[in-house]
């Protein structure tokens, strides 16, 4: 069925249309059912203009991870209004709920990550924590190390550098050349491997590749490596063999290379750990946060780094050549401060991790139909692969668009699901409850089963 919108919302897509140019437009969508004008939301639910619910799967593309609504943070920004609005935390000031946060978190995160350095979004922190990589070796005297190693298929954001760094081609593609001195490594895939190979095998040839790379390019020419420690949503969150990390950590150590850990989308909470790197017991040089940092009530991002590092930059005259008039907003900070309360507060951590349980022992329920070819995932970060052929893992025709049918399916069925082609996604509030996992899972199977029939596959 389709969906019938009300005069005004016809109306509000029009100015839409007419008006706005916003982030990642998929306009092949938007010609097929028209601009999705969401008004409200509460707890794991959105609301459209015209009064439909739709229940939030993909937690507001990986922000509001204590769900829509929490009076007490809208409370804790308006007490922050009260004080003081805004000033920057520029040259030599900052505000008091800035440094409360900062002490917060160098109490809550791994290792000797004490030092924090705010930023507005992902792609800023991950543009900085290469900056930071790079002018830290500078300071130091090794003015070659330039280099920066990234993995292919990843994504890292959509500002210049961080872009430099993402290793989707199609994102890629309109803007380079970009940045040079960028370079590419093998990423292990257990289900996707680039060499065919199978889960262990991958991670094994993915190791070799990278120190292949870094004596190849030369160590003394490299800064840092950036990677996620599970790749996000565009892959499907594949998570790779405990040996793979632990080992790429000891890999780029031994060669003086600085890590970045961008868990923008894998980290607080949502894979049953705060930080998605405590799974192996590791801690980077560099952890970027943003996102579900402030549960999505403001724009907020933050570099967590080390003493060692941090005061490099402390040195008069060598200070860190990089900032935003909006980095640090207090009023951001202060809605950060009420999610982690809430964190605390109502176990949602544990609750990730058991609900992520819950999840994952319902999805792998749908290998009962043929075309499911893989879930996967940890925690409440999970995905669901669609193939023609489970044995041979043939993809399915891109013409066929089975992805983004079972995702307008859920839609008109008051369900909220990401696709990223044929690969399903979800991360869902770590509020979110075994009855509402079970209605997801359902409605997600339900399109399936609507797919397979209307598109006559086998």
């Amino acid at each position: 069925m389709d969906i019938e919108y009300s005069e005004h919302t016809q109306r509000l897509q029009q100015e839409a249309m007419r008006h706005i140019l916003w982030s990642l437009g998929h306009y092949e969508d938007v010609e097929r059912s028209g601009v999705k004008i969401i008004a409200r939301g509460e707890g794991c639910y959105i609301f459209d203009a015209d009064g439909r619910r739709y229940l939030d799967t993909f937690a507001s593309l990986l922000t509001s991870i204590v769900g829509h609504h929490r009076p007490e943070v809208h409370e804790a920004m308006l007490a922050q209004m009260r004080q003081i609005e805004f000033y920057p935390i520029y040259h030599d000031c900052l505000t008091p709920v800035v440094i409360e946060l900062a002490k917060r978190l160098a109490a809550l995160a791994p290792g000797d990550l004490e030092v924090s350095f705010f930023v507005s979004d992902g792609s800023d922190a991950t543009e900085s924590a290469i900056k930071m990589a790079r002018q830290y070796f500078w300071e130091l005297g090794e003015k070659g190390r330039q280099k920066v190693l990234f993995r292919r298929n990843s994504y890292h954001g959509c500002s210049f550098g961080a872009m430099s760094a993402t290793g989707l081609s199609w994102f890629r593609e309109p803007q380079e050349p970009l940045n040079p001195g960028f370079v590419p490594v093998m990423a292990p895939n257990p289900y996707r491997c680039e060499l065919g190979l199978g889960p262990e095998e991958s991670a094994r040839a993915a190791l070799r590749n990278t120190e292949a790379v870094i004596k190849w390019e030369g160590p003394h020419t490299i800064a840092a490596m950036i990677l996620d420690p599970i790749p996000g949503s565009n892959v499907g969150f594949p998570v790779p063999p405990d040996f793979y990390l632990p080992e790429l950590k000891a890999l780029c150590d031994r060669h003086g290379i600085l890590t970045i850990y961008d868990e923008i989308q894998v980290g607080m909470g949502k894979t049953g750990r705060m930080f998605c790197c405590e799974h192996w017991g590791l801690v980077p040089h560099f952890l970027c946060l943003a996102k579900g940092f402030t549960g999505g009530f403001a724009p907020m991002g933050v570099v967590l780094t080390t003493p060692e590092i941090a005061d490099v930059f402390r040195r008069p005259g060598h200070d860190f050549r990089h900032g935003h008039t909006f980095a640090g907003h207090p009023i951001s900070a202060a809605a950060t401060l009420a999610v982690l309360d809430i964190l605390e507060k109502e176990n949602l951590i544990e609750n990730a991790a058991r609900m992520g349980e819950h999840l994952g022992e319902r999805l792998h329920g749908l290998y009962r139909h043929p075309i499911v070819g893989d879930v996967r995932g940890k925690g409440l970060l999970r995905a669901v692969e669609l193939v023609a052929d489970r044995e041979t893992r043939q993809p399915l025709g891109s013409a066929l668009g089975v992805g983004g049918f079972v995702r307008d399916y859920c839609y008109r069925n008051g369900t909220i699901v990401r696709n990223n082609g044929d690969i399903l996604v979800l991360a869902p509030p770590l509020t979110i409850t075994a009855d509402l996992i079970d209605e997801i899972v359902e409605t997600i199977e339900a399109g399936i089963v609507a797919a397979m029939r209307e598109l006559n596959l086998p």
